[in-house]
């Protein structure tokens, strides 16, 4: 059976980027790949159906893109509509029981969120991609939130100090935002519990803030930052007060996979602020790197502004969406083999992405989360 890419609308709220730009045609065209798009699925992205047709796609109904494809290129993966293999982030380490949805469908499912972080995957790490435009946009954010200017400047009124600003979580988010915010003018510090990431963050420019831990590790799996215990976070925390008061704008990025983002700035930290001061709270979809975030909302407790921003690359989705399908179609290109679909469970890339396969959940930790053989 011939390979039948199919690009629906994003149905999820207040998504604008679309999973398949006229850019990443060229690696579809390659695998003799027929396409069919939703009619307007990149309007939002500020893509004309104009420019998918020009490409040599096939522009319809919701119903003829999953009545042709058979495989379907997502954003946010919706529940199942029949046995298609959809690829896209669908969240499963906490959301695992979208999984067993696919599993009941017959449909397949690949995470995008699963890709290995090891160097022949580097071209499918869509969490990066989306993380980097994160970690710009949060420092834009902040920006435009401070009362004051972020560069110094000398004028004829006097010189204006540039604003002083701390990145927590070195991570891709975090190591743009300290770019960012450089690039802005602003004195920046970065920290991270990896205290292997130090020279990254002075590379950049930023200052390394030193908190002892109390030789606490925490690196975890794929280099990903892992949960700190009581004692080391708490160590944390009364370090990172006193360097707090200090600051105009604070940046927090720190999350662990399928868990609750950590608790590292408390009320009581919030208060040591000077009136004025802003937190970007990148985690907040996690539940909140601040003690006082609200998902989606802005909050102000005590003259400091807290931002717990939604999706911030759904606002940037011209070059989200480029940056994304890119991406997705490097990964579709590692699963065809001679113009057709090959699953093979024997190569790493696939193995740790699978989801759910021929009728059953197949990846070990959401079999684990849902109870599943095991």
């Amino acid at each position: 059976m011939a390979l039948i890419v199919g690009v629906l609308k994003e149905t999820f709220p207040e998504e604008r980027r679309v999973a398949l730009t006229p850019k990443a045609f060229d690696v579809l065209k390659k695998l003799n790949a027929e396409v069919w798009v939703e009619k307007d699925a990149g309007a939002q992205a500020g893509i004309p159906d104009a420019d998918y047709a020009a490409k040599g796609a096939h522009i319809g109904s919701a119903d003829e893109v999953r009545q042709h494809a058979t495989v379907l290129l997502h954003v946010r993966v919706p529940l199942p509509t029949s046995g298609h293999t959809s690829i896209g982030f669908c969240d499963p380490l906490s959301s695992p029981d979208l999984a067993a949805k696919f599993a009941a469908a017959g449909a397949t499912l690949f995470s995008m969120e699963l890709v290995p972080r090891i160097s022949r995957a580097q071209s499918m790490d869509a969490l990066s991609s989306m993380a980097s435009i994160a970690g710009y946009k949060a420092v834009i954010l902040a920006a435009d939130t401070l009362p004051r200017l972020f560069p110094m400047m000398t004028t004829a009124a006097g010189t204006i100090p540039p604003a002083r600003v701390l990145i927590i979580g070195a991570g891709v988010a975090g190591l743009q935002a300290i770019a960012t915010a450089r690039r802005l003018g602003a004195v920046v510090s970065g920290f991270d519990v990896r205290a292997a990431v130090k020279e990254q963050i002075e590379s950049l420019g930023a200052k390394f803030v030193n908190i002892n831990l109390g030789g606490a590790k925490a690196e975890g799996e794929g280099g990903y930052a892992k949960a700190l215990d009581d004692d080391a976070l708490r160590l944390q925390r009364e370090q990172m007060s006193a360097f707090m008061r200090e600051q105009d704008v604070v940046i927090t990025t720190a999350a662990i996979p399928g868990k609750r983002a950590p608790i590292l700035i408390t009320r009581e930290m919030v208060h040591a602020m000077a009136p004025g001061s802003v937190i970007v709270d990148l985690a907040a979809e996690r539940g909140g790197n601040c003690e006082l975030t609200k998902f989606g909302e802005t909050v102000i407790e005590r003259g400091v502004t807290i931002l717990g921003p939604a999706n911030l690359p759904a606002t940037v989705p011209y070059h989200a969406s480029q940056m994304y399908a890119r991406n997705l179609v490097t990964f579709l290109k590692h699963l065809v083999k001679e113009g057709k679909l090959n699953i093979d469970t024997n190569d790493e890339i696939t193995r740790e992405t699978l989801i759910s396969y021929q009728g059953e959940v197949v990846h070990p930790k959401i079999q684990a989360l849902l109870g599943v053989n095991v």
